[in-house]
């Protein structure tokens, strides 16, 4: 808990700083509104730049209950560097397993027009178990991810990757990946297959994802080329095919996934988001690459020793590792109030949440020294958030109800800060 308060103090400091630096950012006017704008597109982007090279601010510092304080440096080259080629590589250690962790690759682009790069990868890295990802997504940055702070379940992987991105269309990206990975979990863990209990696993992967974002809108930039306005909904699927056999790979499954992002309203005044996220599996498929619909709930006594930080889209009430699936959708619903203008810089925002969960897993005893629950019979919890109370800082509120409500009144209730900063 020491650590966990310590690491609440170093985010909370970090944005101090930063909010300082980018005051004190000082030129000629002109160059100063465009430099502003470029270093804030760049930091809220995860990336501190430089001439060559851009720091990857994702690489810094983290913490987790497996490596403990994990830190390191990480970037990529930029287009001072080349526009046809980049190189990204990282590098972290982890305090409590005493392990490096680290990636290195690179991509060259064949078309400008169509901005379709290919690229490798060498992986030696943890992921966490049940977790999954979609090649499409845009690069994602927290100055603080909270979730973090509460994985356990984690598996080793080494991971080679040959990778082509291309733009099929201004609203339409797709990206193909070929990998040969080793996972090993972390934790106690054995698979039932073919008379045999596997410990480790060597997959052959082909992943096939697709983007299509319908409504954006495109206007002329600041200094010259065009840039998008997001519109709503946005949709994305992404099948995975793991073939037996080849290249070791000791396991046969696929995976179709799916997901949707659909905002209403005005995103400066109230509005309203509603997420889709849907995932089937099938064939022999252990725990590593099942589905765990992203809970964020410590198991501990009282209200307060679970009191941690709320993620943006995880299930607060829902106990990690309670319940892995390979179906599952789940839905969630937040309305964002009006911001509380009490001053021109404090405005607080109250935010109504509802979530939902169903799946199912079949042959459930194949999964050995570990135990967990189905999401057969739907999970529920509703709850609200008052964000930007001081310094990023808010409050949630969510209270678990429904088929998996507990005999206990106080376990269905998740009592948390929240951690919202905007650029």
């Amino acid at each position: 808990m020491l650590k966990f308060y310590t690491f609440i103090v170093f985010v909370f400091l970090a944005a101090i700083v930063n909010s300082q630096s980018l005051s004190n950012f000082n030129v000629e006017p002109e160059q100063d509104s465009i430099k502003k704008n470029s270093l804030l597109i760049s930091l809220g982007n995860g990336y501190f730049p430089s001439k060559y090279f851009n720091l990857d601010l994702r690489y810094l510092i983290k913490y987790n209950q497996y490596e403990g304080v994990r830190t390191g440096l990480g970037g990529v080259t930029n287009d001072q560097f080349s526009k046809r080629y980049r190189i990204n590589s990282y590098a972290v250690y982890g305090f409590r397993d005493h392990r490096f962790k680290y990636s290195f690759g690179g991509g060259f682009r064949i078309s400008e027009k169509t901005n379709t790069w290919v690229n490798a990868s060498y992986t030696d890295d943890l992921q966490e178990s049940g977790s999954t990802s979609f090649l499409t997504d845009g690069r994602f940055f927290q100055f603080f991810e909270p979730r973090l702070l509460n994985i356990s379940l984690f598996h080793k992987h080494i991971t080679q990757a040959l990778s082509l991105e291309h733009q099929v269309h201004p609203k339409l990206n797709g990206e193909i990946e070929l990998a040969l990975s080793n996972v090993s979990p972390t934790y106690s863990y054995g698979y039932h297959f073919n008379d045999t209990v596997l410990t480790n696993f060597q997959f052959s992967t082909l992943k096939v994802a697709l983007q299509w974002s319908p409504f954006d809108t495109f206007h002329k930039g600041m200094e010259g080329p065009e840039e998008m306005d997001p519109g709503y909904p946005i949709f994305t699927l992404q099948y995975t095919k793991n073939f037996n056999k080849v290249f070791k790979s000791n396991l046969s499954f696929s995976k179709f996934d799916f997901k949707t992002l659909y905002r209403i309203g005005d995103e400066k005044m109230a509005f309203s988001e509603i997420t889709l996220v849907c995932g089937i599996a099938r064939g022999d498929v252990p725990l590593t690459h099942l589905y765990h619909a992203y809970p964020n709930n410590i198991t501990k006594e009282t209200i307060l020793q679970r009191f941690s930080v709320a993620g943006l889209n995880s299930f607060e009430t829902m106990f990690f590792n309670e319940f892995f699936s390979d179906k599952f959708t789940t839905v969630q619903l937040k309305h964002y109030l009006k911001p509380f203008s009490i001053s021109q810089r404090y405005k607080p925002q109250m935010v109504l949440i509802t979530r939902y969960a169903i799946g199912d897993i079949g042959h459930p005893e194949n999964h050995e020294s570990i135990t967990f629950n189905s999401l057969k019979k739907g999970y529920t919890e509703s709850g609200f958030e008052i964000n930007k109370l001081l310094f990023g800082f808010g409050l949630s509120f969510t209270y678990r109800y429904g088929a998996y409500h507990l005999p206990e009144f106080e376990d269905n209730i998740a009592f948390k800060f929240t951690f919202n900063v905007t650029l």
